[in-house]
């Protein structure tokens, strides 16, 4: 099975990602770590990774194709169409957000941004334009990475 792990920074979809891929005994990918080993992208004046969404989305669709099972996981992936057969949409109350992207010591514009796009449901927004619903599984992000986890199985299983 392909799947994408998206959600705001900071909602938990890298963890997820992770433990998802570790579950079902594959690999896990970053897609800003895809895009800098395919040469995508640059750091901006504020030492931001900046990629072309449209750039990464084709490399990454190239890279699935030589993959049966795989999880990738990143911001921007709401943003792509992915040949992926689910994408998991991981949510988490922006108050929640903002408190642990404060704890990650995040420049309070960025906190500001991220909390805004969670509060307007950014990523929610953009999945529902770029994939069919059927392929859109939404989970709110729990008190422990092990609950959230846990919560993805039982609705990959019914499904």
């Amino acid at each position: 099975m392909k799947i994408a792990v998206t959600g705001t920074p900071g909602s938990g979809k890298t963890t997820l990602g992770k433990n998802l891929a570790n579950y079902l005994s594959t690999k896990c990918y970053n897609e800003k770590d895809l895009a800098i080993k395919e040469g995508l992208g640059q750091f901006n004046e504020e030492n931001e990774f900046e990629i072309p969404i449209d750039k990464l989305e084709k490399r990454i669709n190239l890279f699935l194709k030589k993959e049966k099972n795989i999880v990738i996981e990143g911001h921007l992936l709401c943003e792509m169409k992915l040949n992926i057969d689910k994408i998991i949409l991981v949510k988490i109350n922006p108050e929640e957000l903002e408190s642990r992207l404060e704890n990650r010591h995040y420049p309070i514009e960025k906190i500001m941004d991220n909390v805004f796009c969670e509060g307007i449901n950014y990523c929610e927004k953009y999945a529902k334009r770029n994939y069919k619903k059927d392929k859109i599984i939404e989970i709110e992000s729990q008190k422990t990475q092990k609950e959230t986890l846990a919560l993805v199985l039982a609705v990959l299983q019914k499904k």
